[in-house]
């Protein structure tokens, strides 16, 4: 088990450390910065490289509310599902630390820091609703294409690359909206380090839309789309 909550957490720190340490630190860089595109690969390419590193020890989760979706749909053990959210939040807590240290490093206040909110804190100022139903749909489809990746009849070995590639999309559409959480652990971890006065008022939707999603998304993957024979 220690190995499994290991994983997680160092999946979730790099996770934390890569797609918010995008946007903290280079998505806004004069004549160089990567912006929302970047940001959104910065993402991708953090679940697809802990995937392959460490997916064979843990599953690879890095999210509350993907071991929550894959254990209403059966693919996870409801016994271990507190462990693996204490560790992934633990983790990405540890990963926003150290890209706390990096960016007050020369001086700068937190600011933002890559912390998710609606209304006057979304980045596009769409309300309370709007976010309400991208989390809840995108963290859905996630776990739809997550189940579907990993399931008996898909290709071997390719999982990991849906999967980032699907958390990439994800990020491409949402960013505007709330700048993407899909992701309790990786909301939380920036919260407690943000300067946004929402920051942590605003923290509940960022943890009950996507386990509802995620919910949603196992129980139509199983009724829906999988194989029972």
């Amino acid at each position: 088990m220690i190995r499994k909550l290991s994983a997680e957490a160092f999946g979730t720190f790099w996770l934390v450390l890569g797609g918010c340490g995008g946007a903290v630190l280079a998505a806004g860089v004069a004549d160089v910065g990567i912006g929302d595109m970047g940001v959104s690969l910065a993402f991708g390419f953090t679940v697809l490289t802990m995937a392959y590193a460490v997916g064979g020890i843990s599953g690879g989760h890095f999210n509350p509310a993907v071991s929550l979706g894959l254990a209403v749909g059966g693919r996870f053990s409801w016994g271990e599902l507190v462990p693996y959210i204490i560790a992934q939040v633990v983790g990405g807590s540890l990963g926003a630390l150290v890209l706390y240290l990096i960016a007050t490093g020369n001086g700068s206040a937190a600011g933002g820091f890559a912390t998710n909110g609606f209304g006057e804190f979304s980045p596009g100022k769409y309300n309370m609703m709007s976010a309400l139903i991208a989390e809840i749909v995108l963290t859905a489809f996630f776990l739809i294409i997550i189940m579907g990746a990993t399931d008996k009849g898909a290709p071997k070995g390719f999982a990991p690359i849906s999967i980032g590639l699907a958390l990439t999309l994800i990020h491409l559409i949402s960013i505007p909206v709330t700048n993407t959480s899909v992701n309790p652990a990786r909301s939380t971890a920036v919260a407690f380090f943000s300067d946004s006065a929402g920051a942590m008022p605003q923290l509940w939707l960022f943890w009950v839309a996507p386990l509802i999603g995620a919910a949603i998304g196992a129980v139509l993957y199983n009724a829906l789309l999988a194989d029972k024979d």
